[in-house]
């Protein structure tokens, strides 16, 4: 059974698949809308976790203009933080190579930030999972880069993948974090905006 959450049309405007499938989890009764182009750059003034809270904020502002009375919208951005430097999605096989060498034996921060936006509400949160990866030898790396072609992942790789599975020592925090969307923390919140009982 799908819940619904209050009177709201909830939106996801995200064209990932782990949202939609981390979203679909919670049983929730969702329709998916995307736009082409919107923008996504941001100052450089910015530190953490105010990229990925500035991303969702610019991605929600874009669809400002198609919102109704009823609509509950999510927007998400998700960056990898490691010694000071944002590692978003890679351009091509050979950033993504880099970004892999440089997460090889490294502990770094997942950082979502995700915004919950109706015509006269916007509320903003975020969540920081740490991951530790072992050393991974280049051969594993452009393994993994040429058979899953990570190039819509910040990082340059998806934690349920086979890099998850051979890389991934440990991490603190919450996992579907580290794929796109901190799903406990939206449970909680939409419950603030009427979640249906359930049933």
């Amino acid at each position: 059974m799908k819940h619904s959450v209050g009177n709201y049309r909830l939106i996801l405007a995200s064209n990932s698949p782990r949202r939609k499938e981390l979203l679909s989890g919670l049983d929730l009764d969702y329709e998916v809308k995307t736009l082409p182009d919107i923008e996504e750059s941001y100052p450089d003034s910015l530190q953490r976790e105010e990229i990925p809270l500035y991303l969702a904020r610019l991605k929600a502002d874009a669809y400002r203009g198609l919102m109704r009375d009823d609509t509950l919208l999510i927007t998400a951005d998700t960056i990898v933080w490691l010694n000071g430097k944002v590692y978003g999605k890679p351009a091509d096989r050979e950033e993504a190579i880099r970004m892999l060498q440089d997460l090889s034996g490294q502990t770094h921060e997942v950082l979502t930030g995700v915004c919950l936006t109706t015509k006269n509400r916007q509320e903003s949160f975020f969540a920081m999972t740490k991951v530790r990866f072992s050393e991974l030898e280049l051969s594993e790396i452009e393994y993994y880069i040429d058979k899953y072609k990570p190039y819509d992942k910040a990082g340059a790789y998806g934690v349920q993948e086979w890099i998850g599975y051979v890389g991934v020592e440990y991490l603190e925090g919450s996992f579907y974090n580290v794929m796109g969307l901190p799903v406990r923390l939206l449970y909680a919140k939409l419950k603030e905006y009427g979640f249906a009982e359930l049933k």
